[in-house]
């Protein structure tokens, strides 16, 4: 098993946030103040930190033909898990930076992707491959 990791990021709202995680992408949720939320974000530990202060715009980096947020988080699901999470945002409505859409299609690391804003405007990809033995392709 790999060993989990942890990230802390800024948000603007602990209750939208603690919902977004919780109820949409369903993440369990751990300790928490008035100042932050832990979050099981599959296996990984991430910290929402409440923040008054505001990010510049993000940068971005062509990737496959697509604009991708250069400061971005996210986890990698079995394929199913990622069909069945876009379907679910799709549901919900969630305005897609990247619409969920196959990448480097036919090249070594073939994968599923999809980017979305967090309500606090937290990039976060999504991926899976066929083959997970493929992640770190060359």
């Amino acid at each position: 098993m790999a060993q989990p990791f942890h990230l802390a990021f800024p948000v603007k709202d602990l209750t939208e946030t603690r919902s977004f995680y919780e109820d949409l992408l369903g993440c369990k949720i751990g300790r928490t103040s008035d100042r932050w939320i832990d979050l099981d974000f599959w296996g990984n530990q991430l910290t929402a930190h409440l923040t008054e202060g505001g990010d510049s715009a993000a940068p971005t980096n062509h990737v496959d033909g697509k604009e991708v947020p250069v400061k971005h988080f996210g986890a990698i699901l079995q394929m199913d898990d990622w069909e069945k999470l876009a379907s679910k945002l799709k549901q919900h409505g969630i305005d897609f930076v990247i619409e969920p859409y196959i990448r480097f299609q036919g090249e070594p690391g073939e994968q599923a992707t999809m980017f979305f804003l967090d309500p606090s405007g937290n990039a976060i990809e999504f991926k899976a491959f066929k083959n997970f033995e493929q992640i770190f392709a060359t």
